[in-house]
């Protein structure tokens, strides 16, 4: 029998669309000693966790909490709480996740409308309203900031609307939360669903979910069971919201210690300065990319800042580029996917990777790439660019 050597993986610096690089406190805080996770002191940091959550989602929601699964947990456990077999849901698709949804929601029996807009682009308020008066659904699920296409949708004043018309709204804020404003009770968000492998700064493995009032009055009245056992919460919450904190399953204690330390970090910065500093790096980023050739895939005015999706220049292969950033530079970009797949690039500044440091580097290292392939590119063009940002009041 062959034992696989002792494990050393390259360094990399993750700018794709997640993971990103953990904070390096939030690494540090998982090789705390393991707790049993009926502890009565985990108990205590798990009500910790808890509240962090809360403050940086910008709720009193008491059924908050992080799912022990990765973001698309957090998306099954929302839609599976509040759909039942035959219900009506409208959602918004404009991309690979919304997507998802629409099969989640599927799986779930609903009678699914989906309200269609070319990828990249954002929804028309008006033409939701019409939508919701037309179909009268129980809910309306939308992707608060697609991934896929680099578009941020505006939701201000969605959940206002929804409730004009009874209907509940799902927010999937994976790439979003803790990057660029996500305000759950000012917003009216009934159900929001994120990650922690993004914003958050730490690894893969859980996603926070909240519900408001509204939506726990939907789950009390159910008139079947939640099709999943694993994400039924009539059993998980009491694990994380009663008194007595009754066994559903082994939480992953080190990922809880992970998801506190990082909810820690984004406080200690304070919300709106973390989603300031998203933006002073997107814009440079944006101007050196600019400066290359490049251009967005995502309507002007409703771009991400974390995750800038920009189309592959005419005649130049995209694993090849790739390729290059990853193996002679050690940093990773990702590639488009579906509709955008072989057309764009999408490059991530999230959580703790959003900095100068990485602008600069990517910017440098896709320069070199691209000419080496033929690009025709004033040489420190995309980086002179980014500095001139950055020195910009």
């Amino acid at each position: 029998m062959s034992i696989p050597g002792q494990l050393n993986p390259p360094a990399r610096l993750l700018l794709g669309p997640g993971p990103s690089d953990a904070h390096p406190r939030v690494l540090g805080a998982m090789t705390t000693p393991l707790l049993g996770h009926l502890d009565p002191f985990f108990l205590e940091l798990m009500q910790e966790t808890q509240q962090l959550l809360r403050d940086a989602l910008l709720t009193k929601n008491p059924l908050t909490f992080p799912v022990s699964a990765t973001g698309m947990a957090g998306m099954e456990t929302c839609v599976v709480n509040l759909i039942e077999p035959g219900d009506k849901m409208v959602i918004c698709y404009a991309g690979y996740f919304s997507h998802r949804m629409i099969d989640v929601a599927g799986r779930c029996g609903a009678q699914v409308t989906i309200l269609e807009q070319k990828w990249g682009q954002v929804f028309d308020l008006n033409v939701i309203r019409e939508t919701l008066k037309t179909v009268r659904p129980k809910a309306l699920g939308i992707v608060h900031a697609e991934t896929s296409t680099g578009a941020l949708q505006p939701i201000a004043e969605l959940g206002k609307l929804c409730h004009e018309y009874d209907c509940l709204l799902i927010v999937d804020a994976v790439t979003s939360f803790a990057c660029t404003p996500l305000k759950v009770d000012e917003w009216e968000l009934d159900a929001v669903f994120s990650c922690s492998q993004k914003g958050l700064g730490c690894p893969p493995g859980m996603s926070p979910v909240t519900f408001g009032p509204r939506a726990e009055a939907v789950m009390s009245s159910r008139k079947t069971k939640v099709q999943s056992w694993y994400f039924d919460l009539t059993m998980i919450r009491t694990y994380w919201t009663s008194g007595d904190r009754a066994y559903h399953h082994t939480a992953p204690i080190s990922m809880v210690y992970a998801l506190r330390e990082g909810l820690r970090i984004v406080m200690e910065e304070g919300l709106e300065n973390r989603w300031a500093r998203h933006l002073r790096n997107h814009l440079a980023l944006k101007a050196g990319l600019t400066a290359l050739g490049l251009k967005y895939s995502a309507q002007e005015g409703h771009q991400l800042p974390q995750l800038n999706a920009v189309y592959i220049p005419e005649g130049v292969d995209d694993l090849t580029i790739r390729k290059k950033l990853l193996t002679e530079f050690g940093i990773e970009i990702g590639g488009g996917l579906g509709d955008f797949k072989g057309k764009v690039w999408r490059i991530g500044l999230m959580g703790y990777n959003s900095k100068p440091s990485s602008v600069f580097m990517v910017l440098a290292a896709l320069e070199k790439s691209l000419k080496e392939v033929g690009v025709n590119i004033i040489p420190g063009s995309g980086v002179a660019a980014a500095e001139l940002a950055y020195s910009a009041k």
